[in-house]
């Protein structure tokens, strides 16, 4: 199989947001409850309209098609879509700050392929070439095997407040670029 990635567009934006609610419901469902994976999709989970704007959020096709998504970003929101409140969008100094990666999500059927792998060493790749030498994001439980195997190493997990009493944990993860 042959991936392409290339910069994500406002045109994507309805493909993507459909492959990121089934890559929740599906491949969270072991990790999150049904609640939890609700609360998320609703309050975190979803496009980051000013990553695409950056030229930073990426689509991995497939034969024309969108299997996966995902970015990396020079701004201060560390996670969260357009619907997340808590979104800051100065711009990071590399000499001082980290890159964000932000929002992988792959679809179901195309998981457990490399995709993620894929995806994390070009928006690595992206980074380092923006002159950025540490990385930082919020993993999902999910995720959290991803990154570790890329060098990332996991703090302490934190509990999101989604609201309505319901709290998703998050592990936050950093690298230093070699």
């Amino acid at each position: 199989m042959t991936f392409t990635i290339r910069p994500a567009t406002e045109a994507d934006k309805p493909q993507m947001q459909a492959l990121i609610e089934e890559s929740v419901r599906e491949l969270s469902k072991a990790e999150y409850t049904q609640a939890q994976i609700q609360a998320a999709l609703t309050t975190v989970f979803g496009i980051d309209s000013e990553l695409i704007k950056d030229g930073t959020y990426f689509a991995v096709e497939e034969e024309n098609t969108i299997v996966a998504c995902g970015g990396w970003s020079r701004r201060k929101t560390l996670f969260g879509g357009d619907q997340f409140a808590a979104r800051e969008s100065e711009l990071l100094d590399p000499n001082v700050d980290a890159a964000k990666i932000r929002a992988f999500f792959v679809h179901p059927q195309w998981s457990r392929r490399g995709i993620g792998s894929l995806l994390l060493h070009h928006c690595e790749e992206a980074a380092r070439a923006q002159g950025f030498t540490r990385l930082e994001l919020m993993g999902t439980l999910p995720g959290v095997k991803l990154y570790r195997e890329h060098g990332f190493v996991a703090g302490e997990t934190v509990q999101h407040d989604a609201g309505n009493g319901v709290f998703i944990p998050f592990v936050p993860m950093s690298k230093t670029l070699e």
